[in-house]
């Protein structure tokens, strides 16, 4: 998706042969009345330029502003929690489940470095937006631009910050071409299964790849059409499976839980573009361990 770039627009002098014919007197106040002129034309044409060629980005902001409503219900702790669009166990699953669902990619996510909220870790993820635009309302694609934002948060609706940043300039495997190309390939490798991020539990499926294969064809979370390889999984406890592997080529991270808590979980998520690459099996590890609790049960 193309964006808009408003190009400077760069005042030019007025001509001087007429100033020239012309006595000093007269010379000097045309050319301080016409510098003037100039100067308002140019300031006012240039802010007038601007605010009709820049992009309009309240649409995606807004989508920016849901995925942090929505993250603060998931996040919403204690006994008066209301309960969250997607509830249960909050892991790096929840976070590319809403963001997707709101037209966008995530690219990084992880604990942020040398910081903490007491006893809990403060959590970062920076995600591309506008890749998508609203299916509720009709948007012009000018009008529409990719976005790239940070989210920061703990424990709580309260820990949730969202800010606008700078979309990185380069793809996330190093290669040349437009990041927001790259993102939307990966949107549309996403399993054809119905309702992928529908939560489930894994229980009854054994812990090895080919258990993760068989739960993954058998709850719907991947379509006859679909690719499943490279698969490769790491037990995390007696309960806890994590697993790295590609369907349609893109990287995605499988959690199969067999406890009772785990019936609400999301187990299955696309990788962050940072981790597309490498999908390593300790990557699937570390964002299935992001928050694996219940808000809700929290506080």
């Amino acid at each position: 998706m193309a964006t808009n770039v408003v190009e400077a627009q760069q005042d030019r002098p007025p001509g001087s042969g007429a100033a020239r014919r012309r006595g000093a007197g007269v010379r000097a106040l045309l050319f301080a009345v016409t510098a003037l002129v100039a100067g308002a034309a140019g300031v006012g044409g240039t802010l007038l330029y601007e605010r009709d060629t820049a992009p309009d980005t309240s649409a995606v902001d807004g989508q920016a502003a849901d995925v942090a409503e929505a993250l603060r219900q998931d996040l919403n702790a204690g006994f008066y929690s209301g309960g969250g669009t997607y509830g249960g166990q909050f892991t790096e699953g929840t976070i590319v489940a809403q963001v997707e669902a709101h037209g966008g990619a995530v690219l990084s996510s992880g604990t942020a470095k040398g910081e903490s909220s007491g006893r809990l870790s403060v959590h970062t993820a920076t995600v591309m937006l506008g890749l998508v635009p609203p299916s509720k309302e009709t948007v012009a694609a000018d009008a529409y631009p990719v976005r790239c934002y940070r989210y920061t948060f703990s424990l709580g609706a309260h820990s949730v910050e969202q800010s606008p940043m700078t979309c990185p300039a380069a793809r996330a495997d190093g290669t040349p071409g437009s990041l927001a190309a790259q993102m939307g390939v990966l949107l549309s490798q996403q399993p054809t299964g119905t309702n992928a991020y529908r939560a489930m539990s894994a229980s009854g499926y054994p812990h090895t790849p080919q258990g993760a294969t068989d739960f993954l064809k058998d709850r719907g979370q991947v379509g006859a059409g679909d690719t499943v390889s490279k698969v490769s999984g790491k037990a995390d406890g007696d309960d806890l499976y994590l697993v790295a592997l590609r369907i349609n080529g893109a990287c995605h991270y499988l959690r199969m839980d067999s406890s009772s808590s785990a019936s609400r979980l999301i187990p299955l998520w696309a990788a962050p573009a940072d981790e597309q690459e490498a999908c390593a099996v300790q990557q699937a590890v570390a964002a299935a361990t992001l928050h694996g609790t219940d808000p809700a049960k929290e506080g």
